[in-house]
């Protein structure tokens, strides 16, 4: 799967995370079993989708047909609100506004991958954009991504937060090559690079089967 060299690329905003903790010490409040930013619907990748269905097929029976039937009822709501919405599930066929409407509706939605305990049943194979949450970034041409922490009122100095340095458009560059292998591993087609879905649906759309430990 693309998680050969995906999962490295991942690695590295794992480790803007760190080194900002690092910097910060106290600063930052983001810790095992916070869930603020993990709810409702977000967008990932087909380079996320590749590694989530990986990443799924793994898990224990029990553990797997609990994300499942949470998935299921994800994606119920999400069809109740868009049922023009069809597999794949590509968000570039409903549009962004229409995604953006669903995301609003459903903002406090669980994320599927949320055990009983709040806890991430594939942490180490979480999409970027949950790798990203939590701090402002400015990249290298000095273009910013606001802090979009749901609860960064709480902690106004972790709110007041510089923006971090990430050479984010050079990670981007590494990134779209791993979506273009990833469009090919699940599609055979090289077009699909530019697939995005939510968490929910991608399980709906692809696979899950049970694959070796």
């Amino acid at each position: 799967m693309t998680s050969g060299r995906y999962l490295p690329l991942l690695t590295e905003l794992d480790r803007w995370q760190a080194q900002a903790a690092k910097d910060h010490p106290g600063v930052i409040p983001c810790r095992a079993g916070c869930t603020a930013c993990c709810h409702g619907p977000f967008d990932i990748s087909i380079a996320d989708v590749a590694l989530l269905v990986d990443a799924v097929s793994r898990l224990s029976v029990s553990t797997r047909q609990d994300v499942l039937t949470r998935a299921r009822a994800h994606a119920d709501a999400v069809r109740a609100l868009a049922p023009e919405w069809n597999a794949p599930y590509d968000i570039r066929a409903i549009g962004d506004d229409c995604f953006d409407q669903l995301s609003d509706a459903l903002a406090t939605l669980p994320c599927p991958l949320l055990d009983q305990e709040g806890r991430c049943t594939i942490y180490d194979a979480r999409p970027a954009v949950c790798r990203l949450m939590g701090l402002a970034l400015i990249n290298e041409h000095d273009d910013v991504i606001d802090n979009s922490c749901p609860i960064q009122d709480d902690f106004p100095t972790y709110r007041d937060l510089a923006p971090q340095f990430f050479a984010l458009d050079a990670w981007e560059d590494s990134e779209e090559s791993c979506r273009a292998t990833a469009a090919v591993q699940l599609t055979a087609d090289a077009d699909a690079a530019g697939y995005e879905t939510t968490i929910a649906m991608a399980l709906m759309a692809w696979p899950t089967e049970p694959r070796p430990a």
